[in-house]
């Protein structure tokens, strides 16, 4: 017996037809551990994520006059004026920059106490 009819027989016997009446449950039973996998991703993942920039965009809507926030180049300082898109922020006694409001990380509260004490 030749190596070629060795290939061709078991080749035969890998293309034998699958049995029509398993399909549909086979397919389903391997398609709930990935369905599995995405919802608990989405539960552990996505949702806190999508709620945290939420919150960071209603921190960033209420932004006033006198907060104090943090930019993310790290410049912190006080909001001296809010106008549409833009803040002007005094990082030193008479020395302010304006920023684009989507640029600040976070405002600070006055009630925050600093993290080395």
């Amino acid at each position: 017996m030749s190596i070629a009819s060795l290939l061709a027989t078991s080749q035969a016997a890998s293309v034998a037809a699958p049995s029509a009446a398993g399909t549909g449950t086979d397919f389903f039973l391997q398609m709930v551990p990935l369905l599995l996998v995405f919802v608990i991703f989405y539960v552990l993942m996505i949702r806190p994520q999508q709620a945290r920039a939420k919150q960071h965009q209603a921190t960033l809507a209420a932004v006033k006059k006198g907060d104090e926030v943090i930019t993310g180049g790290g410049i912190r300082g006080r909001v001296t004026k809010v106008s549409d898109g833009e803040v002007e922020v005094e990082i030193a006694t008479g020395i302010k920059v304006r920023a684009v409001t989507s640029t600040l990380n976070s405002v600070v509260t006055r009630d925050t106490k600093p993290a080395n004490d």
